[in-house]
């Protein structure tokens, strides 16, 4: 749903009741991901997708319906092999699971502040049942900011707790995913499938080296979405104008700021200094952080040799297979803005576990459902430790 976060925050505010189809699950090659939604009011205006536009106007009705019924919400499911959705377009080979419920804003405030949070720009995620007891099937519960802010109910008690503390996790992971609850003891006799919606802050893109190469990779990563920042000690190279595309351009050593700043699973760590002064001490530290990625440009020799001066500086051996050198996939990059999308390309498969290959050569699923990832406070302290002490 918050996809189409700004129409439906004005809705709210407007206490204009609208119909929500949301795709709850996906199987095989579906256009779009699970928590994209669609919605439409009483007028008949329509806001979203949920298929990219085959399955649109299938989908449409039954929103006017449900609507109109002031019911229950409705499950749809559309798949290659079922006449109906053949007729209405699915062709991609995909199937979706699309729950459409009615919502009234004034009896879920908490929904607004969500949608609010979101607007702003600010981290904020929407826990919906969608499978359960009939009674709970499209009950919300929202998480802001940090996620020590909860509101909203979904069945009380330890239940609600629970899916706050997945909520959170999925904040951190930045990734919208179905989790379990109940069926177990936990305060709730009947198992809940819970869709978490997460709208998170934007993952990092710390790029070390004022050099063409962070240019050419700054404008990548801001296309792509990341809070981008460059980093260089030298403060003739490491200036706004040089790197516009930057959120943030540093003057200071590289293991210095790293040191400082915040990280996550989230954050790709880019080296590109060419320097061992620089590399071996930030390397160093950044290997041992929780990040989801670090990657060290330089030739095969550069390579060896940063390999070597890190083992001098204490780094075992599992932290060293976590560094991405020569940085990038093979893709026969020559200029600045190649190489850039050679890195940016190995930081989406990394990200998503993918192969790197030509999808022409695989069978299968084009897209996977990864589990969330979790990165802690206590892991990062855990880390600084272990360097303090090395």
């Amino acid at each position: 749903m918050l996809n189409i976060a700004d129409t439906l925050h004005r809705w709210c505010r407007e206490a204009r009741p609208f119909a929500l189809a949301t795709v709850v699950d996906v199987r095989g090659s579906a256009p779009l991901p699970v928590g994209t939604s669609v919605a439409v009011d009483a007028e008949g205006t329509a806001v979203g997708s949920v298929s990219g536009g085959c399955v649109e106007g299938a989908v449409y009705e039954l929103c006017r319906q449900v609507l109109a019924d002031e019911g229950a919400p409705q499950r749809a499911w559309f798949g290659y092999s079922d006449e109906d959705a053949f007729a209405v377009g699915l062709t991609c080979g995909g199937e979706l699971d699309v729950l459409v419920q009615r919502v009234d804003p004034p009896a879920r405030p908490h929904l607004a502040v969500a949608l609010a949070e979101v607007v702003r720009g600010r981290p904020a995620a929407v826990a919906q049942v969608v499978d359960g007891p009939a009674g709970l099937v499209g009950s919300t519960l929202s998480v802001v900011g940090d996620g020590a802010a909860t509101y909203g109910t979904l069945s009380g008690g330890a239940v609600d707790g629970r899916v706050a503390d997945e909520a959170r996790a999925l904040l951190r992971a930045g990734r919208t995913a179905r989790v379990m609850v109940g069926g177990n003891g936990d305060g709730c006799p009947e198992p809940l499938t819970v869709l978490v919606h997460v709208h998170a802050s934007r993952p990092r893109l710390l790029i070390f080296g004022a050099v063409d190469f962070a240019a050419a990779l700054s404008r990548a990563g801001h296309f792509l979405g990341y809070h981008v920042t460059v980093c260089d000690a030298r403060p003739v190279f490491a200036t706004a104008a040089r790197f516009p595309h930057a959120d943030d351009v540093v003057v200071d050593w590289p293991h210095r700021y790293l040191e400082q700043t915040r990280v996550d699973a989230r954050t790709a760590v880019c080296v590109l200094t060419h320097d061992a002064k620089f590399d071996i001490p930030l390397l160093r530290l950044a290997l041992g952080l929780p990040v989801g990625y670090v990657g060290a440009m330089g030739s095969r020799r550069t390579h060896d040799e940063r390999r070597r001066l890190l083992c001098e500086a204490g780094v075992t051996d599992d932290r060293l297979a976590r560094l991405r050198s020569p940085i990038g996939l093979d893709l026969g990059a020559r200029t600045p803005e190649e190489t850039a999308v050679s890195i940016t390309a190995e930081i989406i498969a990394h990200t998503h576990q993918g192969t790197g290959l030509p999808l022409s050569d695989l069978a299968g699923p084009i897209h996977r459902t990864l589990p969330p990832a979790e990165s802690t406070v206590s892991e990062r302290e855990t880390v600084a430790m272990d360097i303090v002490s090395m």
